[in-house]
């Protein structure tokens, strides 16, 4: 995935950005944007990606920032992706999985950042993480989900604010039903895959899940010019799924 725009065209020309879980999903889909709006890229991810990362250790987020700086000449922007479901409720999740789920989702944005944070203070730069809309509103079986990524939407609030006196901006998007490898997991696990995929289509008023590209064209807006003055925000992109229910009575 690492490439560069050489034209210098595109929103993003210029930017050197370290994503994440970018080998699939939403992360894939976030490094392939960039790089057609005229990014430097580099993945970072535990298989497949440019260089080799767990989000989860100190040491490997370390590595994969200093490589990322060596291999581009610098970093202007960090998309904190990589992430996990973590299915159950409180009582049925043990002590090791609430610790995983939480160093992925949770810690591994804390982990990155921290690493990063000299490179974007130096002129300026953006923090992008995917949290979900399950950081914004609860559902029943996903309470470790939900609260790491309850975490991500205010960590980020806090990046903003701490962030700003050094020029850096920080957002995330929280995404909705995505058709992702993760989803399609989650969906294969149920009793009846069938129904479970198409009652999780029809969760959002617009009657489909969500591709991709619909939260990487987010991603792309976020770390823009165009998004300059937008720092500390949340921004659902879930086809109204956090908006509410329609009641019939």
């Amino acid at each position: 995935m690492h490439a560069h725009r050489v034209d210098g065209l595109g929103r993003l020309a210029g930017t050197r950005a370290l994503v994440t879980g970018g080998a699939s999903g939403i992360g894939l889909a976030v490094a392939q944007r960039f790089v057609e709006e005229g990014a430097e890229v580099i993945v970072g991810d535990l298989e497949g990606g440019d260089v080799a990362l767990d989000v989860r250790s100190r040491e490997s987020t370390e590595n994969a920032v200093r490589e990322a700086v060596e291999r581009m000449g610098g970093l202007t922007t960090v998309v904190c992706n990589a992430g996990r479901p973590v299915l159950g409720t409180l009582d049925e999740v043990d002590l090791d999985e609430w610790n995983d789920g939480l160093a992925t989702n949770l810690t591994g944005v804390y982990l990155t950042v921290k690493a990063a944070w000299p490179h974007l203070a130096e002129n300026g730069g953006a923090i992008l993480s995917t949290a979900s809309i399950l950081g914004v509103m609860a559902t029943g079986g996903q309470a470790v989900y939900c609260a790491a990524k309850a975490g991500v939407v205010m960590l980020t609030k806090c990046l903003a604010i701490d962030g700003a006196p050094h020029g850096i901006r920080a957002n995330c998007v929280c995404p909705g039903m995505v058709r992702t490898p993760m989803l399609e997991g989650i969906l294969e696990q149920q009793p009846d895959p069938t129904a479970a995929r198409a009652a999780a289509t029809a969760f959002a008023p617009m009657g489909r899940l969500g591709v991709p590209r619909d939260i990487a064209d987010a991603f792309v807006y976020l770390a823009s010019e165009e998004a300059s003055f937008v720092t500390g925000v949340a921004l659902t992109v879930d086809g109204g799924l956090g908006a509410g229910k329609e009641f019939n009575l």
